[in-house]
């Protein structure tokens, strides 16, 4: 028998992440919609993930968190959708997973919370300045079609979700090879379905 995978989410959320890659992998899942401060801190979630914060699943007995984590564990675990990298993959793939994972969320979070490091005392910072972030992210985008190469994997689930949030949000600026990169993996069959699968749920939420 087929292990149970479950999805704790919020569709306002980094949740959006993990929905987009359990929509690509095509496994039956089951959603569990928490509420921020609510459901998120209650007992039996934070025995999901102490840290009280989604996206988390859980494949039967196992129970990944981490955005970044949880498309990883998808790809390998389902080797049929050709989402994990090969061999020649490899150092992109996770080059690039990582540093969306630290350098651009950590750049884009200081930024939105108004929060600007020192010149002096960059070099303290994993994430170096704003400026140096936005332009490796741009030349990581623009060297192929896709993160690793010319082949989709899950690396731009993880990597194209930031980009595409941080411009809908202003977080990231809005250069050319950010939207066409973005154009590119938004066409995906998996892409809407997650999205509309997120509307939805949206609205339930809104009208409980």
């Amino acid at each position: 028998m087929t292990e149970e995978l479950v999805f704790y989410t919020n569709p306002m959320s980094r949740g959006r992440i993990a929905r987009w890659m359990l929509e690509e992998i095509g496994q039956p899942y089951r959603t569990e919609l928490l509420t921020f401060g609510e459901t998120m801190k209650a007992p039996e979630y934070l025995a999901v993930n102490p840290m009280g914060k989604v996206p988390a699943i859980r494949h039967g007995d196992t129970i990944v968190t981490e955005c970044a984590a949880i498309c990883a564990y998808l790809a390998e675990t389902f080797p049929e959708k050709a989402l994990a990298p090969k061999q020649e993959e490899r150092a992109r793939y996770y080059r690039w997973m990582f540093f969306a994972a630290g350098p651009l969320e950590s750049a884009v979070t200081m930024k939105a919370l108004g929060f600007e490091i020192p010149k002096e005392r960059l070099r303290m910072a994993g994430c170096g300045g704003f400026g140096d972030v936005m332009n490796t992210l741009e030349k990581a985008v623009s060297a192929s079609t896709y993160i690793t190469g010319e082949r989709f994997t899950a690396a731009d689930v993880y990597v194209g979700s930031h980009i595409g949030w941080g411009i809908g949000f202003g977080g990231i600026e809005r250069r050319q090879a950010f939207l066409d990169y973005v154009g590119r993996i938004s066409q995906r069959e998996a892409y809407k379905r997650a999205n509309a699968h997120d509307d939805e749920a949206i609205k339930t939420m809104q009208a409980a």
